[in-house]
Parts: C-alpha cells; sequence; structure tokens
C-alpha cells in the first residue's frame, strides 16, 4: 500500500504541476511561462517527486512507463493493475484541486480545453490524428529508453531523476504545439473527465499511443543493451 500510495501522490504532484502551470501561470499573456515553462514545470514534478518517493515505488507515475518497464523485464505483472489504478486515481484528485482552484476566477471556462490533449481541431497548432498518434508513439518511446537507460545498473549512480526530468522537459518542447503532450494516460485522464465531450472522445488516443510507444521503447532497450 504504501508504493500505491506513492505512486497516487507522485502522479497527483505531475498533473497538479504541470497541467496547473498550462492553466493558471500561462494564462497571462505578458507574465505567463509559455510553453517553455510548462515542459519545464512538466519535468520538475517528474524529477523532484522520483527524489522524493522514488526509492518507495520506483516513481512511475504513469501508466505508460509501468507497462514499459514490465516489457523490459524491470517490473511484476502482478503489479500493474494497482499501480495504474493509483496513478489514474492521483490524476484524477489532482484535475479536482485545479478545477477547484480554477473556477474561483469568474473568467474561468473549460472551453479553454483545462489543458487536455487533443488532436484535429483541439491540437494547440491544428495537428491531424495520425500527426498526434505518431508524436505520441514516438515521444513516449524515447522516454522509456530515457528512463531505462538512467537506470540500469551500469548508468551513474543517483542522476536518473535529473536525465528522466530533463527527457520529459525535452518531450515537451517537442510535441506541446501537437498534442498538448500526454506520453501518459494518466495525466490526460486526469483533466479529461473534467472537460468531458470532445476530451473524453479524443482520449483513446492518450492511452492507445503511449502504452504502444512504451512497448516499442523497452524492446528497442533491450535491444541495444542486452550483453
Amino acid at each position: 500500500m504504501k508504493r500505491y500510495g506513492a505512486e497516487f501522490f507522485g502522479t497527483f504532484w505531475l498533473v497538479l504541476g504541470g497541467c496547473g502551470s498550462a492553466v493558471l501561470a500561462a494564462a497571462f499573456p505578458e507574465l505567463g511561462i509559455g510553453f517553455a515553462g510548462v515542459a519545464l514545470a512538466f519535468g520538475l514534478t517528474v524529477l523532484t517527486m522520483a527524489y522524493a518517493v522514488g526509492h518507495i515505488s520506483g516513481g512511475h507515475f504513469n501508466p505508460a512507463v509501468s507497462i514499459g518497464l514490465w516489457a523490459g523485464g524491470r517490473f511484476p505483472a502482478s503489479q500493474l493493475l494497482p499501480y495504474i489504478v493509483a496513478q489514474v486515481l492521483g490524476a484524477i484528485a489532482a484535475g479536482a484541486v485545479l478545477y477547484v482552484v480554477a473556477s474561483g476566477n469568474a473568467d474561468f471556462s473549460l472551453a479553454g480545453g483545462f489543458a487536455s490533449n487533443g488532436y484535429g481541431a483541439h491540437s494547440p497548432g491544428g495537428y491531424s490524428m495520425m500527426s498526434a498518434l505518431l508524436m505520441e508513439v514516438v515521444m513516449t518511446m524515447f522516454f522509456l529508453m530515457i528512463i531505462l537507460g538512467a537506470t540500469d545498473k551500469r548508468a551513474p549512480a543517483g542522476f536518473a531523476p535529473i536525465a528522466i526530468g530533463l527527457g520529459l522537459t525535452l518531450i515537451h518542447l517537442i510535441s506541446i504545439p501537437v498534442t498538448n503532450t500526454s506520453v501518459n494516460p494518466a495525466r490526460s485522464t486526469g483533466v479529461a473527465l473534467f472537460v468531458g465531450g470532445w476530451a473524453v472522445e479524443q482520449l483513446w488516443l492518450f492511452w492507445v499511443a503511449p502504452i504502444v510507444g512504451a512497448l516499442l521503447g523497452a524492446v528497442a532497450y533491450r535491444a541495444i543493451a542486452t550483453d
């Protein structure tokens, strides 16, 4: 239960910090943090919680990461479902807190997207479903390669959270214009449920693509790293 609690709070912090930065701190035209700030916020959430609770649960905070680590031989299948449940519940709880805070502003409207992921008309840059699908698969694939490599027993000890946090920052810098960046089904679910409508209708892509990407990342890393 301690491991599940760590995954709950880690994912909560990721969604509150990352999506919160997009909903709250990026909302000011002149003083807002912009895409770069949001990207850094997501990276910092993973970096800080990986150091805080990574030694308890492994610091997944992402169903795709848990599945990728299983495929990479680093995580038991018996723990997948409870980890994913804890992660999704943490994301939804963070979405609820963010919704209550954001709705305290008289001008707040879910029509702005509430940091949900989307494609087509709901892509920040108007990118197609195929572009979104490919981007999410490739970004998650490399995210898993970074995670597996940084946590390999042959890698320098103690630096994995830095590499993983910076890797997630880079992923957001690349892909926010395309999908608002998911690479994390729990993150996508945690805010989409409050938006409803199109956000829930498009949510399938932000489960399927990250999971496929994670599996590909695990296969690719094992191919190049196995002695």
